[in-house]
């Protein structure tokens, strides 16, 4: 074992500390990044709910830019973890900037797409001048803007890679801090409406990109220079090995969530809301789930690397434990306080109709939802990032939607909520398959 192998903490440090050390600061990142980025919903639901419907048009353009950023970010994370476990600083170093590389060429796509398809996908959805305008001009904002964000999550990656989780809450903090001061001030001092809200969220995320790049430089494990942001197509096929399957999983839900709406406003405009009022409302629940998740990866990934099978299965035990305790608050918060919750956006009487039995509904899911979050890191984790995939197709598109259609028919908004449920038990079943599976193939021989 090299000094540097001793030196890592992810190599010796007692599983609880380990994964409370790493995750703490990242589930309060992203609780502090659920804030903001629901701060947008609720400002500009004071304006109208036209704008409120408008930002939850645009937020499966959002969802599908943040499953490139992210799933990029997780390859980079993944099989930079595993070269530090195995002691290869210099391929580790290399996997960091090829991860900025990746993470440029993406944003100039989406920037492009903003320009030329932001539009067109609005007019998908609706005919009304103002309702598309407000939309389109939201996302196009967030698109055309969107180089924070991507360099940004693949550069707290990186530091999450080598174990450092404070500065990554740092960084987020720093954004979503800016996000929420900036929102009122564009929406009502200056009158922007949602371009104000577009507006604050990509200052926000500029600002945690600066703040990411300045730590990755002081960062002790991996120092990059500009020659390792040289592409390496041996470096990008280890990346996206993890990254694309992570890229498919999180992008489904784009498809869903546009196909969830379609089949809503059938019912009204006001069931969109309260479907976008949802995902905004049940990212205090997941995000730090999804922390959690964040600082277990690297965790499995680097001992998977090292060869240490014990300290991979109680990162596993002792994180689902946690994800399924956080859940389990948020589903008794859902049931208990609905109207309490859809008050935050101004509801009014149809939205509160609508919404209290859509809460309560849609929550079901969430203990399921942990297990089967938690297990995915396994799969991340050890290179297998196409279970994480299927099981997240099969979730969102295979079994959700057709549920969701079938039940519409009956003409009853109510009884729709319940695919949700259906689909993540079908998610979580096939979930333990698979970990059965990569268990038996991965790990189990591990001595």
């Amino acid at each position: 074992m090299t000094e540097e192998i001793k030196e890592n903490i992810m190599g010796y440090e007692a599983i609880p500390k380990l994964i409370m050390k790493l995750s703490l600061p990242l589930m309060l990142s992203m609780l502090i990044q659920a804030l903001y980025n629901i701060v947008d919903s609720i400002f500009v639901s004071r304006v109208s709910e036209a704008s409120l419907t408008a930002v939850s048009l645009a937020f499966p353009l959002q969802n599908l830019m943040i499953a490139f950023a992210v799933g990029t970010a997780v390859g980079v994370n993944s099989y930079l973890a595993r070269k530090l476990g195995e002691g290869d600083r210099k391929e580790a170093e290399h996997t960091a900037g090829n991860g900025l590389f990746l993470s440029l060429l993406t944003w100039a796509a989406f920037a492009l797409f903003g320009i030329i398809g932001a539009e067109p996908f609005m007019a998908l959805f609706t005919d009304d001048p103002q309702l598309l305008a407000l939309a389109t001009g939201y996302t196009k904002i967030c698109l055309i803007f969107s180089l924070g964000i991507f360099i940004d999550i693949t550069a707290e990656r990186i530091m999450q890679a080598t174990g450092d989780s404070i500065h990554p809450m740092i960084t987020q903090m720093a954004g979503a801090v800016t996000n929420i001061i900036l929102d009122p001030v564009f929406i009502f001092i200056f009158g922007m409406d949602v371009y104000g809200a577009a507006i604050a969220t990509v200052i926000g995320q500029f600002v945690s990109m600066f703040l990411a790049l300045y730590f990755v430089r002081k960062n002790k494990f991996v120092e990059i220079h500009i020659r390792q942001i040289r592409p390496s197509g041996r470096i990008i096929k280890e990346i996206y090995a993890v990254g694309v399957p992570s890229i498919i999983m999180q992008s489904v839900s784009t498809v869903m969530v546009s196909a969830l709406n379609s089949i809503l406003i059938a019912f009204s405009t006001t069931a969109v809301s309260v479907l976008g009022v949802y995902f905004k409302l049940q990212s205090f629940v997941f995000m730090p789930v999804f922390g959690l998740q964040n600082g277990m990866i690297p965790v499995i990934a680097y001992n998977y690397g090292a060869k240490n099978k014990d300290r991979m299965i109680g990162t596993l035990k002792f994180g689902g434990s946690i994800a399924v305790l956080i859940m389990f608050c948020g589903l008794l918060l859902f049931q208990v306080a609905p109207g309490l919750l859809l008050s935050f956006f101004a509801a009014g009487e149809t939205m509160m109709e609508i919404g209290r039995p859509a809460l309560r509904i849609i929550s079901l899911c969430f203990v399921p939802a942990a297990i089967a979050i938690s297990l995915t890191s396994v799969f991340q984790a050890t290179g297998v990032g196409y279970a994480s995939m299927i099981v997240s197709i099969v979730r969102q598109i295979v079994i959700l939607l057709p549920a969701a259609a079938i039940i519409a028919s009956f003409g009853v908004l109510s009884s729709v909520w319940f695919a949700f449920t259906i689909a993540e038990v079908a998610g979580l079943a096939l979930s333990i398959l698979f970990f059965i599976n990569v268990y038996n193939k991965k790990i189990k021989a591990i001595a």
